[in-house]
């Protein structure tokens, strides 16, 4: 039924409703903190693992196995596209994380990153996270974007199962801002409010993602390996370090196969 009425729009509209739908979970994440003022850090380890599986699946499942296959049926060398789109994803967000300033779950405000401010913690709290939802959003909307190509490796059920799986993650991700910056002692209202604004990037991203691709269709293949190389980076600067600050390994490893393989099965079960 949803396969059917996103099909009456455009690719770019199609990412927007989708993104849409994941900040909403976002949010949905962040209004915890009207209930909590904590959150176990087990509990939080385990949905930061969580995230963690479920955009390295994301990464190959949604986005460069069907750059191979593009790239295969168009006669290219398979890997040249995957490789330099990947690449290119990961030192776009590693000059990212060098220029914008924000400050990782779990640290202290002298060890923030990027250019040196002086910009309240919770400010650098959700600047940490709307740097990982600028892949988030750029994902979906190639991926969307991916359907004028033609290309049968890329379907409208893949694309909403991206979204599905991103939203999904995006859940914890607002509780992991909202409840911290609770207790730095904001409100509960500006705590939530911030928490959701992390979100709002990925509608951004996907629109901007999705007018890219439709404008430049042959470099299709770099633009998803670029989607994937950014996630990747996120996931291996960011969430797994941050999942194991409190020495909860076992926990934070177990949420991040079982992300995995709900992502996986959500790419291949609605393929």
């Amino acid at each position: 039924m949803i396969i059917d009425w996103l099909e009456k729009y455009n690719p770019v509209t199609q990412a927007l409703i989708a993104t849409l739908f994941t900040w909403l979970l976002t949010a949905m994440g962040a209004s915890l903190v009207f209930f909590f003022k904590t959150i176990n850090r087990k509990v939080l380890d385990g949905m930061l693992g969580f995230a963690a599986g479920i955009m390295i699946a994301a990464s190959f499942w949604s986005l460069l196995a069907p750059a191979i296959e593009m790239s295969e049926n168009s006669g290219k060398t398979p890997w040249i596209p995957a490789v330099t789109g990947f690449l290119a994803g990961g030192a776009f967000l590693w000059i990212f994380d060098k220029i914008l300033p924000h400050l990782h779950l779990g640290y202290k405000k002298s060890e923030a990153e990027g250019i040196k401010t002086g910009w309240q913690k919770s400010v650098l709290l959700v600047l940490a996270i709307t740097l990982h939802n600028i892949p988030e959003g750029l994902a979906v909307g190639v991926a969307f974007g991916a359907l004028a190509s033609g290309f049968q490796s890329v379907t409208l059920t893949g694309a909403v199962a991206l979204a599905i799986g991103i939203g999904i993650q995006n859940f914890p991700e607002g509780t992991a801002v909202s409840v911290p910056l609770r207790r730095e002692g904001l409100s509960r209202f500006k705590s939530f409010w911030y928490g959701q604004l992390s979100g709002i990037v990925e509608p951004i991203a996907a629109v901007i993602g999705a007018i890219a691709v439709l404008s430049m269709t042959n470099f299709l293949p770099y633009a998803l390996s670029f989607a994937a190389g950014a996630m990747i980076f996120v996931v291996i600067e960011e969430l797994i370090p941050e999942s194991q600050l409190n020495k909860n390994n076992d926990i934070a490893t177990i949420g991040a196969i079982l992300g995995f393989a709900l992502m996986m099965a959500l790419d291949v079960g609605l393929a």
